[in-house]
């Protein structure tokens, strides 16, 4: 058995414990901010009650064996507040988050070392009453190496698909191609029907091909067919399906602007590598939050 704590209990942190309480072998600790009554799981195989201790103040929270941050890319101080005290007895820190710098939001407060960065494709919203509603199946790529081993074997006995994988820096840009291309629904206001469209499945392969060109610079591994996987993706599900960002966005919340589309306009400047439509995107997108004072 393991001490597992969950630092961000939304959509994904939610499945993530979910995934652990399955299992049957775990101590689960949910780290979030207000308290939760309860945390329901629906899962394409049934429903799930996650039966873990619920932390609202990091001074309560003691060592662990391991924390998985599931928070939003951007409330990384956030989460380094409960890491000082989690952490406190050398656990491992799994960072289940959009983007390509997963060891960088986290630096100030955990080694390099004992953290293992990992991409998840979990297609999972809330619904009104705020039980999380798990659409399909979980898949994670995982950082090959000791530390991304043991982060495998955690999952031991529960229904997801988890691969180590070597080349962790192409895995994690290839979901950002997914990612930035999801800035569309935010910018349209409509969930994934809208990549039927044709103009808009034109849209979505120039967006991609400015990360392709991106991630290229930074040394991960696109060929050009990764445009129209991604196009292929969205119309491959429901067509009501809602994505974070989108979610976000109805909700008056922040968003993660910056990690998934904002991170390809800094990166392209850094390699002088033109990114107009990401840049148009995240100016829309943070004009829209500056008018709601955030």
């Amino acid at each position: 058995m393991a001490h597992v704590a969950v630092v961000g209990v939304g959509a994904i942190g939610g499945v993530l414990a979910s995934l652990l309480e399955t299992t049957g072998l775990h101590d689960i600790a949910l780290c979030t901010r207000r308290v939760l009554a309860a945390l329901i799981v629906k899962t394409p195989d049934g429903v799930v009650s996650v039966h873990g201790r619920n932390l609202t103040d990091p001074n309560e929270a003691r060592g662990v064996d391991w924390v998985v941050v599931a928070t939003k890319t951007y409330d990384a101080a956030g989460a380094g507040e409960w890491l000082r005290a989690l952490t406190s007895s050398g656990a491992a820190v799994a960072v289940v988050q959009n983007g390509v710098e997963h060891r960088e939001r986290l630096a100030p407060f955990v080694e390099s070392g004992r953290i293992v960065p990992v991409v998840i494709d979990c297609p999972v919203e809330r619904d009104a009453e705020g039980t999380v509603v798990q659409r399909g199946k979980v898949t994670m790529k995982v950082e090959a190496g000791a530390v991304g081993a043991e982060f495998k074997e955690l999952f031991n006995g529960s229904k997801v698909e988890i691969e180590l994988v070597q080349d962790f820096k192409t895995a994690a840009w290839r979901k950002l191609c997914t990612n930035a291309a999801g800035v569309i629904n935010a910018l349209t206001m409509k969930p994934a029907g809208v990549f039927h469209e044709a103009a808009v499945a034109e849209l979505t392969l120039a967006m991609v091909a400015e990360v392709i060109a991106v991630g290229r610079a930074e040394g991960a591994e696109l060929d050009e067919s990764v445009g129209q996987q991604v196009v292929d993706m969205y119309r491959g599900q429901p067509k009501d399906s809602v994505n974070s960002l989108l979610a976000d966005k109805i909700a008056g919340r922040r968003m993660e602007t910056d990690a998934r589309n904002g991170v390809i306009v800094r990166l392209g400047m850094k390699h002088g590598i033109p990114t107009p439509l990401n840049r148009m995107a995240v100016t829309l997108l943070e004009a829209g939050n500056s008018q709601l004072g955030r």
